[in-house]
């Protein structure tokens, strides 16, 4: 499904279109890699990456939840969520059980160990708002923007 370029696309002169700072992939791009240096900065003395930390924060959220369950919210397919989920694993952070019902299914669950690392967690969100040199309502705009985008793009994809 294609969708019709907005309106006032027609006023970019094409010489402008191939700018790379003309470009909102590459800007998104840039402020991700800059993010995640942030996050790695935050997230060292956990010992988590940034994908386990948001694993983490479903299981903090949510609790127990299905391995099928934290990929949709966290929109990671199985082969990359199931290495990182046995990483966190050999951590001793969360533990895997199959569901007796259905074999297939895998519940992933927080240990002791999972749970109280949330408390040293906490102040990993304000150090990147910090980071951001934003307020909470432009961070809170941005991710509404963001989220539309998101919404845009998969319908055109």
């Amino acid at each position: 499904m294609t969708s019709s370029p907005p309106p006032d696309l027609d006023r970019l002169p094409d010489a402008e279109l191939l700018k790379l700072d003309h470009q909102v992939c590459f800007s998104l791009q840039a402020a991700s890699r800059a993010f995640g240096g942030v996050y790695r900065e935050a997230l060292r003395d956990l010992g988590l990456t940034y994908p386990q930390y948001l694993a983490m924060m479903v299981l903090w959220e949510h609790g127990p939840s299905a391995v099928k369950s934290i990929g949709e919210r966290l929109h990671l397919d199985s082969g990359t969520l199931s290495p990182l989920l046995k990483r966190l694993e050999s951590a001793g952070l969360v533990r895997r059980e199959r569901a007796p019902e259905d074999e297939r299914s895998v519940t992933v669950h927080l240990t002791e160990a999972g749970a109280s690392l949330r408390e040293r967690a906490l102040p990993v969100p304000r150090a990147i708002l910090a980071a951001t040199g934003m307020t909470v309502e432009e961070v809170l705009t941005l991710q509404e923007v963001l989220g539309r985008l998101t919404t845009s793009l998969g319908r055109a994809g």
